[in-house]
């Protein structure tokens, strides 16, 4: 018989949460120990691993909870995190053991290996990258997490820093693009889900990688997958690629 571990959920009553108390109550070897929002103080005892797509402030709040009693693990699917917040993340992972990734989707976390190959073979001087994504009008960070996790495949591919190559929105008149380096457009409509593209441009030929998700519960299903692996790891902050056995944890 499979051992029963315990979950709870961070920001239970929005989108995302109830998705994966949905995904969860569908499994016989999960306990739903706890259910709250930001604001609320649950008992973190009663859990194993909390699963956490609120904002990025209750995030680092739940971070340095869970530091200060050495538990539970966290799988974190907030984004818009700020150079601080993410360093509070990382001081967390130093006591607990985090998951923290933009997107949980096995096939967006595959085609951030085929960006960063592509951007290694692909001479930057011949070569633009444009990352385009779309989500629903609610998502009020931009680019999304998703975006900015391709952006850092390509530059990590092409041996250079995000931010040193990054290019804003591109808007009105201004200079003509710079080789080597790496542009982000984001649209908010309707209730989309989440739409990914990658664009590698020549003078003579495009390519394209794309990635588009039909149902959220595919982010759900790979932050449940990401708890059960997370239960029983080491201190530390991990990713998907970690998870997914890409590499070596």
């Amino acid at each position: 018989m499979t051992a029963l571990f315990h979950v709870g959920i961070s920001g239970a009553r929005g989108r995302m949460g109830r998705t994966v108390s949905q995904v969860l109550d569908a499994r016989d070897d999960v306990v739903v120990a706890a259910r709250f929002d930001w604001g609320e103080t649950p008992d973190l005892s009663l859990c194993d691993v909390v699963i956490d797509f609120t904002t990025a402030e209750a995030s680092v709040a739940l971070a340095r909870a869970a530091a200060e009693r050495g538990g539970p693990a966290l799988v974190i699917g907030s984004t818009g995190f700020t150079p601080e917040q993410d360093a509070e993340i990382q001081a967390a992972a130093e006591k607990v053991a985090i998951v923290r990734s933009g997107n949980f989707s096995l096939g967006v976390n595959i085609l951030i290996g085929l960006v960063e190959h592509a951007a290694l073979r692909l001479d930057a001087r011949d070569w633009d990258i444009e990352i385009l994504e779309a989500h629903h009008r609610r998502k009020v960070d931009a680019p999304s997490g998703t975006a900015l996790m391709l952006g850092e495949a390509a530059a990590s591919g092409r041996g250079v820093d995000l931010a040193e190559v990054r290019n804003p929105p591109h808007d009105g008149v201004g200079e003509p693009r710079e080789a080597g380096r790496i542009g982000f457009a984001a649209l908010r409509a309707g209730g989309i889900v989440g739409e990914h593209t990658v664009m590698f441009a020549s003078d003579d030929e495009v390519l394209t990688l794309s990635h588009s998700a039909i149902d959220r519960s595919l982010f759900a299903k790979g932050a449940v997958a990401a708890a059960a692996w997370v239960r029983k790891r080491r201190p530390g902050l991990y990713d998907m690629q970690d998870v997914l056995g890409f590499r070596q944890a």
